[in-house]
């Protein structure tokens, strides 16, 4: 998709399993499940969208998350309903873009599904996949993953993380900030601390906000719809407010970082008042 001077192509970083209860938060199964089916083990799947921008004008390419990766070990692609070795980079070389030649790469935060796809095993460590690239995070999402608690640390893997700052590669912003011409990341707490999401503006008052989990799917734009992984459920609910009403009335085009069939579009408000995808968008 074109956007001012950008080329935008939604790479698929993995598709994977997660409880449906857990996506849903408070939501009960009769309410979710009439939009989203579920397999015996309760796990809806999901992407793990990544979104490559090229700046046509400076050659400049800069990679939205990283997905899944694929480092998982048989127990855990049985765990998360992993049935493929897919992984981002693979994805980027079929569309002709080595990794080496990206020059930024953005995470929502440190979570394994989006930051797995970061590094790749050479013997019995761990090194980058995107070796120039600056890998720009939130300060306090790179404190929080380095020094996990009893909460988060299934989600925080050290082999995802860790060698990108022994390579040197990681720069941590405080709040908003441009890493690119156009583009810029935003603090979007409530799933974790230190979560951001990045928005991409054509410099014609048009943008694109890519959300990360905020609201993973076009399901979550509904405001109830908050998932148990968030460690501040109150704190997503106010984010998801104030982007979707802001979104709504700058005409925002979202991006959503889970979803596996409606990954973008417009929102508008539905006959009862909720949000909802009015206009889907394709990306690919």
């Amino acid at each position: 998709m074109r956007f001012g001077d950008f080329e935008l192509t939604l790479i698929n970083g993995g598709n994977f399993r997660l409880d449906g209860g857990a996506m849903h938060g408070v939501v009960p199964k009769t309410i979710w499940s009439r939009l989203v089916s579920c397999d015996d083990q309760n796990r809806c799947e999901y992407a793990t969208n990544c979104l490559l921008v090229e700046n046509r004008a400076t050659g400049r390419r800069v990679l939205v998350e990283t997905g899944n990766g694929d480092k998982f070990s048989p127990k855990e692609k049985d765990i998360y309903g992993i049935a493929h070795d897919a992984s981002t980079a693979e994805n980027l070389r079929a569309r002709g873009v080595e990794p080496a030649s990206i020059d930024v790469v953005l995470m929502t935060h440190l979570h394994f599904d989006h930051a797995g796809g970061t590094t790749r095993r050479r013997g019995d460590r761990a090194e980058p996949i995107f070796s120039r690239a600056r890998h720009v995070l939130q300060r306090r999402e790179w404190e929080d993953a380095t020094h996990p608690h009893e909460r988060n640390k299934a989600s925080y893997l050290a082999e995802n993380i860790l060698p990108l700052h022994d390579a040197g590669l990681v720069d941590l912003v405080d709040g908003e900030a441009e890493v690119a011409p156009g583009i810029r990341v935003i603090p979007t707490p409530g799933h974790t601390r230190g979560h951001q999401s990045v928005r991409i503006d054509d410099g014609q008052g048009h943008a694109v906000l890519f959300l990360g989990d905020v609201i993973p799917t076009s399901i979550h734009v509904r405001l109830p719809f908050i998932m148990a992984y968030d460690l501040d459920v109150v704190g997503t609910l106010e984010t998801k407010r104030a982007l979707l009403r802001r979104a709504h009335d700058e005409r925002t085009l979202l991006v959503f970082g889970h979803d596996t069939q409606t990954r973008a579009g417009y929102v508008g408000l539905d006959a009862k008042g909720q949000w909802t995808v009015t206009d889907p968008v394709d990306l690919e």
